[in-house]
């Protein structure tokens, strides 16, 4: 009887095992930001009864790490929203300025490889994957911004990305409406660079471009606590 009041005591409830399985996926990157919890397949892949899932997401919901919406249900949230927005401000400025630098070295073979990705990126679009649009988003900008001469501002932007890398996998997760309008202006920066543009004009249009995918994540947020 001792034995199996013991082994009682150290086996996990069923609800602390949803919640590690949760929290372990959202922790490496398998849960995304906006990823849709649906509990009865976590409760069928667990073996267990969806009221120790719910309980689970409670918990998570509580820690900031999970959403609740009506209609909707529950999603994984954006993780360190404040530090998110920092990297993509700094980010919007120093890409911007990388590109306009970039952009007189831009050969027609960059600009041959850019709209490539970015024909992949469009392809993405009907059955959205936000984790490939995110990998190919990264591809094109690097294009753009990889001869930029300036070994400093060069660095400032690859610490700018893997900052978002381990901030969150997606934006685009939450607001996949952005990716349509995102295509639409990577096209305009290449014709840009193409027809041999100001570089301001350039740099502004790079910086707008990253600032507006922030302002769309700002947006969603907004309406989604007027909801509440």
């Amino acid at each position: 009887m001792a034995d199996a009041a013991v082994k009682a005591a150290t086996t996990p409830s069923k609800s602390q095992l949803a919640y590690e399985f949760i929290r372990a996926r959202i922790d490496d990157g398998r849960y995304v930001s906006g990823f849709r919890l649906v509990l009865g397949q976590i409760a069928g892949e667990l073996d267990i009864s969806v009221v120790p899932v719910r309980e689970a997401i409670r918990r998570l919901e509580a820690e900031g790490l999970v959403t609740f919406e009506k209609n909707v249900g529950a999603q994984v949230a954006l993780l360190q929203e404040a530090e998110y927005t920092y990297t993509m401000e700094t980010l919007a400025l120093v890409e911007g300025a990388a590109t306009r630098l970039s952009a007189p070295l831009i050969t027609v073979d960059h600009l041959r490889r850019a709209r490539e990705i970015n024909r992949e990126m469009i392809a993405c679009l009907d059955d959205f994957i936000p984790h490939r649009f995110t990998q190919l988003n990264q591809e094109f900008h690097a294009v753009l911004y990889e001869e930029c001469p300036n070994p400093h501002i060069l660095d400032l932007v690859h610490r700018g990305w893997n900052r978002l890398t381990v901030l969150r996998d997606s934006t685009f997760s939450f607001v996949p409406g952005r990716a349509r309008e995102s295509v639409d202006e990577h096209e305009h920066i290449l014709t840009l660079i193409e027809s041999g543009a100001e570089a301001l004009e350039i740099e502004l249009a790079a910086r707008r471009h990253r600032l507006a995918t922030l302002d769309s994540l700002h947006a969603y947020q907004s309406e989604h606590k007027q909801q509440h």
